[in-house]
């Protein structure tokens, strides 16, 4: 997985989304984003991206995933992330340069289309959706908690702090995170994208 000049100096991201399958590599040509699976080449033309979205999405073997989603006027949407296979159990991450190509990448979406919309987070009902999962599982446990000791069941009562604490700090994040927002055309936020280089 990497950003590389590739014999020319256009910004590049190559990215194995599952354990098993084919590579797929990201090439920026001027207003064209060329996609290229092995199998085959896609060129999507920049000025069809209706949206740009960013949003939290752990693995189940990394806390630290994070994915770009772009959907098309043909409805069709491409979806890359910063996280990249290596086997089954191995996983590579390279933020500093998954944020340079996804910065490199909304500036010519903005140019291209100048009324893509940029948004952070996921669907408004989807996270409220998650938000109140999340919350009522946590919820749950605590009041299973505080009953179990009242009862004098300290072993069930520490179990069950234990799940709720263990919930919290999975499911904080992706509420925390993917909490719906409108971004400035452009905008690349750093929650999101991790890896910006400072100035």
């Amino acid at each position: 997985m990497s950003l590389a000049d590739d014999d020319t100096t256009l910004p590049f991201w190559r990215q194995r989304p599952r354990p098993i399958g084919f590579e797929i590599a990201y090439r920026l040509k001027g207003d064209t984003l060329e996609i290229d699976s092995t199998r085959k080449v896609d060129q999507v033309r920049l000025s069809a991206v209706e949206q740009v979205r960013f949003i939290y999405a752990p693995s189940n073997v990394s806390s630290k995933g994070f994915r770009t989603q772009l959907r098309l006027s043909d409805g069709r949407t491409i979806s890359f992330g910063n996280l990249s296979w290596r086997s089954l159990t191995d996983i590579d991450r390279d933020d500093a340069r998954y944020h340079a190509f996804v910065a490199a990448l909304s500036a010519a979406i903005t140019r291209a289309n100048p009324k893509a919309r940029f948004l952070a987070g996921k669907p408004y009902l989807l996270w409220l959706a998650l938000a109140l999962a999340g919350g009522g599982a946590m919820l749950m446990l605590t009041f299973f908690s505080l009953r179990a000791f009242q009862q004098g069941a300290t072993a069930a009562a520490g179990l069950g702090l234990v799940l709720a604490a263990a919930s919290f700090w999975q499911v904080w994040p992706m509420i925390k995170l993917n909490r719906p927002r409108d971004l400035a055309s452009g905008e690349v936020p750093d929650d999101l994208v991790p890896g910006r280089q400072a100035a």
